[in-house]
């Protein structure tokens, strides 16, 4: 399959830099020749153990990996947290939320996707047609993270308070439930929901997340991993970044992949990976400005408990920006 014509150059210039780290494979082998080396990661169906598994990179692993597959991100934030993993990816602000009840854990890397792909979707037959029509209206999403932020920003663009809408807090399954049967106005979510509700249950989007959110999704470590279990957690890492590189130029590929193990209809997945074009980040300064942003919004909105230190929340020695200079 061709290179897709999607692909900036500052991309492959960041992409570069991440998957040619300071650490180089031959030390990090060196460093994990001891078998017993065990990295216990967190994954979704569908997620970063099948990336690996399709383009090649989860071959020849220095060390095994024990994966553990949940539901939704939370808990994985959640097992993180009690200890119970040693790495697992989240969003954003499901990071913070967490990183801010004091979790002894770090942002090491991690993806952006374009934010048109967080959405407010309505029924085909609304009466919505625009931001400006969601004061009054019952708005869902899910509590602390992208779709309370998505919801909360956008009434702010349009020049309303937060009260001036209802606030349901549903997770996607039962937001898209409540949304066909009409109990709810507006659902905030990302992809491939919002692919799924456009293609097959004929919603309309009627704001997205340009200019609000940055919607990166983190890859996340626990402290004590950074520090026992670095070269593996290195590795890993490296290994996603090509993935993630590789799913850009075999999105097709990827797409029925994913659909034949998550049941998903192919269609709605490659209709969302062409969509978010999700690319790998290197956490360096504009990152941890844009993040920072963010956070005093959400702290600003109620969903962030306190003010944080990006910065803080973050390593940026595993994915340095020094080399893109």
């Amino acid at each position: 399959m061709s290179r897709p014509t999607h692909l900036h150059s500052v991309t492959r210039k960041i992409a570069t830099a991440l998957v040619a780290t300071a650490i180089t494979l031959s030390s990090v082998f060196a460093a994990l020749a001891d078998d017993t080396i065990v990295l216990r990661v967190g994954d979704q169906k569908g997620g970063n153990r099948s990336l690996l598994d399709i383009s090649g990179f989860g071959k020849d692993l220095p060390y095994k990996i024990e994966w553990s597959e949940f539901p939704a991100a939370a808990p994985i934030l959640e097992a993180l947290n009690a200890g119970a993993l040693d790495v697992g990816y989240t969003g954003d602000l499901s990071f913070l939320s967490v990183y801010a009840s004091g979790a002894p854990i770090k942002a090491i890397g991690g993806t952006r996707s374009d934010a048109r792909t967080q959405a407010l979707l309505v029924r085909q037959d609304s009466p919505i047609k625009s931001a400006a029509d969601l004061r009054g209206k019952r708005l869902a999403g899910t509590r602390g993270g992208w779709g309370q932020f998505l919801i909360d920003a956008t009434l702010e663009k349009s020049g309303y308070k937060l009260e001036d809408a209802t606030f349901a807090p549903l997770g996607p399954v039962d937001a898209k439930i409540a949304l066909l049967a009409g109990s709810i106005d507006a659902w905030a979510v990302w992809e491939p929901y919002v692919s799924f509700a456009t293609l097959k249950d004929k919603a309309r989007v009627v704001a997205d997340g340009q200019g609000l959110t940055p919607t990166i999704t983190f890859i996340v470590a626990s402290d004590n991993a950074i520090a026992t279990k670095r070269a593996a957690v290195q590795d890993l890492l490296q290994r996603l970044n090509k993935a993630r590189l590789w799913s850009l130029d075999h999105l097709a590929e990827y797409a029925k992949n994913t659909a034949e193990l998550t049941k998903l209809p192919e269609d709605v997945l490659l209709s969302a990976y062409t969509a978010q074009k999700t690319s790998p980040i290197a956490i360096d300064e504009n990152v941890v400005k844009e993040v920072q942003e963010a956070s005093d919004r959400a702290t600003r909105y109620g969903i962030l408990s306190k003010t944080l230190d990006v910065s803080k929340a973050v390593d940026r020695s595993f994915t340095t920006a020094a080399s893109l200079n």
